[in-house]
């Protein structure tokens, strides 16, 4: 009997671990490294506001985390890029229906080692160093020292921006090292005085030295304003219209608490406009 007793009170303990589990809210959020400090804020103060959420991010950049929606393996992709056409065909034909939320504005900053003394390019000079049309610092007012060209790999939604914006969609020069995140660029050019470089706003900080483009900083007002020339919306996307905790979440990333955190993070609040999503592909 008592035996019997044991195990119905295990098996009722099962039970109720299981019912908690069941009960538990999740978000899975990848994707882009340049969204991941805006998600990383406001996932520790969403969930310390809501200890019941469990929500889980990793990086991998835009591509990746779009494939993740479409393979149903993540809630939110964040992108810093829109999604492309063929990736909302493939969407569709598993039944997924990509819906994007604009979170923030980002400048993409070309950087250089702070020993480099060059302060300003043009948009023609980046492209030409980018394509290896200039190779030398001394071509462009620096050192007479060879250029090391760091780039994000092309599964970044920030090498898209910047391939479009900058380099007008041709070819990056095969010399070029590519990195698979705005962390892994600013480690790069910080260790090389010959090195350039470009990173999301939020990345920037005092080991690399940030380059006026076409003789404008990037600040958050240069970049809502478009008066810097390489700005861009960040997105997060969905399977449908946000539901239940995912739209929650996302509210609070879109309200005056969560774009405070978007300027603390060192990307560029919203206006407060009221409905920032629609969906793709109609």
């Amino acid at each position: 009997m008592a035996r019997n007793w044991r195990l119905l009170m295990g098996a009722l303990a099962v039970l109720l671990v299981g019912v908690g589990t069941a009960s538990a809210e999740s978000i899975v959020i990848k994707g882009s490294t340049t969204v991941l400090p805006v998600a990383q804020a406001a996932l520790e103060a969403y969930m310390k506001a809501n200890p019941g959420v469990n929500i889980s991010l990793s990086g991998g950049g835009s591509g990746e985390g779009i494939k993740a929606l479409v393979d149903k393996s993540a809630d939110i992709a964040n992108s810093s890029r829109e999604i492309k056409g063929n990736e909302v065909e493939l969407a569709k034909s598993k039944g997924v229906n990509p819906v994007e939320t604009i979170v923030a504005v980002d400048a993409i900053v070309p950087i250089v080692n702070p020993r480099n003394k060059v302060a300003n390019l043009s948009i023609d000079q980046l492209s030409q160093i980018y394509q290896g049309k200039i190779t030398n610092w001394k071509e462009v007012g620096g050192d007479n020292l060879q250029i090391v060209v760091v780039s994000r790999d092309s599964s970044s939604g920030t090498f898209e921006a910047w391939s479009e914006m900058v380099l007008h969609k041709a070819k990056v020069a095969p010399r070029a090292q590519m990195q698979a995140s705005n962390g892994a660029i600013v480690q790069a050019v910080s260790k090389n005085r010959y090195a350039i470089g470009y990173i999301g706003l939020g990345y920037v900080n005092k080991a690399v030295k940030p380059l006026t483009v076409n003789g404008v900083q990037a600040t958050a007002r240069t970049a809502i304003s478009k008066e810097f020339p390489i700005a861009r919306p960040l997105y997060m996307y969905t399977n449908g219209q946000p539901a239940g905790v995912t739209a929650k979440f996302i509210r609070f990333i879109l309200s005056p608490a969560g774009q405070d955190l978007v300027a603390k993070a060192g990307y560029v609040p919203l206006d407060g406009a009221a409905d920032r999503s629609k969906k793709k592909g109609k």
